[in-house]
C-alpha cells in the first residue's frame, strides 16, 4: 500500500533504538526524510547511517536530552532548516521509575512529568507552527497500555504521565484540527526488543516470563517494535486522513479497557 509519505518531513525523538528506531525505519521506507534524537552520541550516528541504507533521503541525527528544556527549540529549527520543514512529529521518548506512591518524591515526579509527557508538549508546541506553514501534518504520542488503565501497584508515576499524555493528544486535536493537522496516540502492550526492559526480563527469568505471557498476552507473545512503528506510520499518513484525537491499543488485546 502507498502510505502517501514520500518527500515528507519526519521528526522522531528517541530515535536511536526500540521502538523508536523501528518507527523511523518505517518512515524512511515510506520514503520520509528523517531528524531524530538521543542521548547517546555514538549509538544515534550508527541509528542515522541505518536510516540512510534504509532509504531515508536525508537524515539529520543530532545528541540531545530531551528534558533539557533549552535543547528542544534549537533541534527543531535546525532540522527544519536541514530538511525543509515538518509534517510528521512521533513523540516516543518516554521511562519508568517504580516505586510505591508513598514513597514517591518531589523529584520523581518532576523527572517523569518532563521525561514523559512535558517534552512531548514543547516538542509540539514547536512542531505546529512549521507544520501549519505547510497546511497540515500528524503529531502521534507514543503512550502505553497504562495510559488506558490502571497498571498496578507501584506504576502511580508512569500511569499519570502516560494518562495525561493521551488526554493531551485529544485536547490539541480539536484545537488543530482547522489546520489540517491531526493528533494521535498509541498505547503499545508489552513491547520485546534488544536491551529493551522485556528482553532483559526474559533472558533473567524465562520461566517468569512465560508466565506471564500466558497469563497476561492472549496472542501468546509479546509485541513487536515493528508492529507498533506500522501503526505509527499508518497515523502519520494521509491513509488516517479522518483519525484525529483517537487512542489507539497496540497490544494484542492486553489492555483490558472497553474503550
Amino acid at each position: 500500500m502507498e502510505f502517501g509519505l514520500n518527500g515528507k518531513v519526519a521528526l522522531v525523538t528517541g530515535g536511536s533504538r526500540g521502538i523508536g528506531a523501528a518507527i523511523a525505519h518505517s518512515l524512511a521506507r515510506e520514503g520520509c526524510s528523517l531528524a531524530i534524537c538521543a542521548r547517546d552520541g555514538k549509538a544515534l550516528e550508527a541509528a542515522a547511517e541505518s536510516l540512510r541504507e534504509a532509504g531515508a533521503p536525508h537524515v539529520f541525527a543530532r545528541p540531545l536530552d530531551v528534558t533539557e528544556r533549552s535543547e528542544a527549540a534549537p533541534f527543531v529549527a535546525e532540522a527544519v532548516r536541514e530538511l525543509g520543514g515538518v509534517d510528521v512529529l512521533v513523540n516516543n521518548v518516554g521511562g519508568n521509575r517504580r516505586k510505591p506512591f508513598e514513597e514517591t518524591t518531589d523529584e520523581d515526579w518532576d523527572d517523569l512529568l518532563e521525561l514523559n509527557l512535558l517534552s512531548a508538549l514543547r516538542f509540539s508546541r514547536l512542531a505546529i507552527p512549521e507544520m501549519r506553514k505547510r497546511e497540515g501534518g500528524s503529531i502521534v504520542f507514543i503512550s502505553s497500555v497504562f495510559g488506558r488503565e490502571a497498571g498496578g501497584p507501584g506504576l502511580s508515576l508512569y500511569n499519570v504521565t502516560k494518562t495525561a499524555m493521551i488526554s493531551a493528544a485529544k485536547i490539541m486535536a480539536l484545537e488543530v484540527a482547522g489546520d489540517g493537522i491531526r493528533v494521535n496516540s498509541v498505547a503499545p502492550g508489552s513491547i520485546r526488543f534488544p536491551g529493551g526492559s522485556w528482553d532483559r526480563r526474559v533472558k533473567e527469568d524465562p520461566e517468569g516470563m512465560d508466565a506471564f505471557v500466558e497469563a497476561n498476552l492472549p496472542l501468546g507473545r509479546f509485541g513487536t517494535a515493528e508492529e507498533v512503528a506500522n501503526l505509527v506510520t499508518f497515523l502519520a499518513s494521509p491513509r488516517a486522513g479522518l483519525l484525529t484525537g483517537a487512542c489507539i491499543p497496540a497490544d494484542g488485546s492486553q489492555g483490558k479497557s472497553l474503550i
